[in-house]
């Protein structure tokens, strides 16, 4: 894919973003042993350039939701490793009070509209959430993330047909990863290709097969422009590589489900050491990339710092969030 060359500074941003989310969860590894955060870790290393370059063409003012695995989409949208790790470690100053932990991170205030743990759930919230922009003419954009095991779920379908129906401006983007826990797109499917079934939507249809981060938000910032065009939703297919088990911090090769030398070859075209490279290119010298990974790294570590030393919930807590309450 053709990359129209970006300017130095949004190369430059969309690699602190990048570095943000692939350390963020180095660090997860790093602590997680400690089980002093009790919550399931869906990991999205490997995967991130698609939440960074869709989140930074997108721009602040749009929403974005996701599937359990979200830490680099929650990242990417709001770039706040505070909310992030206080939720994970179960703490009071998390984004649902410690109650929701990895699976259900939230914070609609920063246009994180939320994240979910029955697969494919986020897909119809986020068409009512474009049919609500449209409606107010807020100008909004939303995007919805999504596994490659979603396609197999009735609602995707169903929303896609009503998007394409009603002209309504979502983002579905499909981080397809071959699999849909441990099982793979072959065996769960009687047909090939997802786009070329999607093509016969009335959506704009983007296929890409990148891990370049640059080329991930060209393709968005141009879908954005024909969704614009067209009056039309769009779908975008993102293959990617999740470098980790389906839930946990270690990998799962020994499993007999995916093969090691797929990885490897993944490996070689590592979203963050790809865009780092680019940056040397670019004429960023060793001295300034390595000044801003190590602020990323000592923002991180104060993050984790303030959620080990904030306090839990207190027991009321437990039966807020349960009803609707009118305060």
């Amino acid at each position: 894919m053709s990359t129209k060359a970006l300017s130095p500074e949004t190369s430059l941003d969309l690699y602190r973003t990048l570095f943000l989310c692939r350390r963020s969860e180095e660090l997860i590894i790093r602590y997680y042993p400690e089980n002093e955060m009790r919550t399931p870790m869906h990991m999205s290393m490997g995967q991130e350039a698609i939440s960074v370059g869709v989140c930074a063409a997108l721009g602040d003012a749009s929403q974005v939701l996701s599937s359990y695995r979200s830490h680099a989409s929650f990242l990417a949208k709001t770039r706040n490793p505070d909310l992030f790790f206080a939720e994970l470690y179960g703490k009071a100053s998390g984004t649902a009070a410690g109650k929701s932990g990895s699976m259900h991170l939230t914070i609609p205030e920063q246009g994180f509209l939320g994240a979910s743990g029955i697969v494919g759930s986020g897909i119809p919230i986020a068409l009512g959430a474009g049919f609500a922009n449209k409606k107010q003419r807020t100008g909004k954009l939303v995007a919805v993330f999504f596994g490659d095991g979603a396609i197999d779920e009735g609602v995707f379908w169903e929303s896609l047909n009503v998007a394409c129906l009603m002209k309504i401006p979502v983002l579905l983007v499909c981080e397809d990863n071959g699999l849909a826990v441990h099982t793979s797109t072959g065996q769960r499917r009687g047909f090939g290709s997802i786009t070329e079934i999607v093509r016969n939507f009335k959506t704009v249809v983007k296929d890409l097969y990148t891990t370049d981060v640059e080329s991930i938000y060209s393709a968005t910032s141009e879908a954005i422009l024909q969704m614009q065009e067209m009056d039309s939703p769009a779908f975008m297919n993102a293959r990617c590589c999740r470098y980790l088990e389906h839930v946990g911090t270690g990998t799962d090769f020994d499993q007999g489900y995916r093969q090691k030398k797929e990885f490897e070859e993944w490996f070689r075209k590592d979203p963050v050491r790809l865009q780092r490279d680019r940056l040397l290119q670019l004429g960023f010298s060793e001295k300034e990339i390595a000044s801003l990974e190590r602020e990323t790294d000592a923002k991180i570590e104060a993050s984790i710092a303030k959620a080990k030393a904030a306090p839990f919930p207190l027991p009321e807590e437990l039966y807020r969030g349960v009803y609707y309450e009118n305060d």
